[in-house]
């Protein structure tokens, strides 16, 4: 077999086999394939495509390159939840507790951000004193009696995909749906998970900015979850302004609290139910989306949910008294109101902007190696369609500094106002 013979077969669009995929990830691991042959043949899977069960071969191999979890022993279905990433994303923090308390068990391998704000880890290392990094049996034994963990992603996972991330980013070829599927759902099944719930974001503040697009993704995440024997299911949500009210690591755990309790955000309680009834249903709790539904919502009620996220917290060595009393969490000195420029409607509020400011304040990381602040952020008080006036505050700012010309420039420019009160856009879109 001839690599070039493969780059030739994909330029007229013909169907590779999987010996033929396998080939050219084992391959391109071993430095026996050079770069300059991967990236013409990722080029011609971006213009020519891939069939479904090519993309699930090339899943299948990536996912087998590195390490693979083993989590068999622990007890039941195990359901993992992977988002496609936005702004004020806080998903997982109330997920893991929230469907742990419906009996299900959450076996979570999350990573740092890289970006507008931290990642899941980067966020639970807001609570003072959690540790992330766990051993294997450890690990498996928290999930076995507390029914959730979550930890950093250590070892060697799915190594294909990262060598091949780093050149799609410098050879224009990250737009390819098959490639973009297959590089998520190798991490997902190389993590060891039964069944895989998918929430892909659409919006200015999304990867995908339309929903066909979207739509693509999701329907090529799911039948490839499906071919390699994962049940999988995914939602469709919208991004076009950031998730709740906070972003920010600690401003978005104690709005996670928030939402345990029941107080939270309506449009991050909702999407939490929506993900939480995929993974409930995906583990064989409940038969309906109903039935899932009242398991979860109960939960909440009940406080079940949040008493698990305390037991949670403490079982990975964090202060569980942040729970009652979040000032405890990392602060920042500083609080900072915006105002609004004009009287009217708020028509539209660019969520990658809203990102971009909470980076610029310290909340995420613009290269891998950039240290974080925890405390610091932003919180709006105003999404599409509320009505305010000028100089009505719409957003604060938490800062270590008070130089924050940047960051509430980008907010500015993040909120558009009408005369006319805008149509509310679904939040789940399918």
């Amino acid at each position: 077999m001839r690599m070039v013979d493969l780059i030739e077969k994909k330029r007229d669009g013909l169907v590779l086999t999987d010996e033929e995929i396998q080939f050219i990830i084992d391959g391109y691991i071993k430095d026996e394939i050079p770069d300059y042959q991967m990236s013409a043949w990722m080029m011609a899977v971006f213009f020519k495509g891939m069939t479904a069960d090519e993309t699930a071969a090339l899943t299948m191999a990536m996912a087998q390159s590195g390490d693979q979890v083993d989590l068999s022993n622990i007890k039941g279905i195990k359901v993992d939840k992977h988002s496609t990433g936005g702004v004020g994303d806080t998903t997982t923090l109330i997920l893991a507790p929230l469907v742990a308390a419906a009996g299900v068990p959450v076996a979570k391998m999350s990573g740092r951000g890289l970006g507008h704000t931290g990642g899941t880890i980067d966020k639970l290392e807001a609570v003072p004193g959690f540790h992330t990094e766990w051993p294997q049996q450890e690990f498996i034994e928290m999930v076995n009696k507390n029914k959730v963990a979550v930890v950093g992603q250590s070892g060697n996972f799915a190594p294909a995909d990262k060598k091949m991330y780093g050149l799609r980013d410098v050879t224009a070829t990250v737009n390819s749906i098959p490639l973009i599927a297959s590089s998520i759902m190798s991490k997902k099944i190389a993590a060891g998970a039964d069944a895989i719930v998918l929430d892909v974001k659409v919006g200015s503040g999304a990867f995908m900015k339309d929903i066909n697009s979207a739509r693509e993704l999701a329907g090529a995440m799911v039948e490839i979850g499906e071919k390699v024997g994962r049940k999988t299911a995914a939602v469709i949500s919208d991004m076009s302004q950031p998730l709740g009210y906070a972003v920010g690591n600690a401003l978005e755990v104690k709005e996670a609290i928030d939402t345990l309790k029941g107080k939270g955000p309506a449009d991050l309680h909702e999407l939490c139910l929506v993900l939480g009834c995929k993974m409930v249903m995906l583990a064989g709790k409940a038969e309906s989306e109903q039935e899932a539904r009242t398991l979860l919502e109960e939960a909440i009620t009940s406080g079940k949910a949040l008493e698990v996220f305390k037991v949670f917290l403490s079982a990975q060595g964090g202060d569980a008294s942040v729970v009652d009393y979040p000032e405890k969490l990392p602060d920042a000195e500083f609080k900072i109101n915006v105002c609004s420029p004009a009287d009217g409607f708020v028509e539209k509020i660019a969520a990658d902007q809203i990102g971009m400011a909470a980076m610029l304040l310290g909340a995420g990381r613009a290269t891998k190696d950039a240290v974080i602040d925890l405390g610091v952020g932003l919180v709006l008080h105003k999404k599409i369609g509320a009505k305010v006036k000028k100089g009505e505050v719409i957003a604060t700012i938490h800062s270590q500094t008070d130089h924050i010309g940047l960051s509430e420039q980008k907010i500015l420019q993040a909120y558009q106002f009408s005369s006319t009160k805008p149509n509310i856009i679904p939040l789940i879109k399918e």
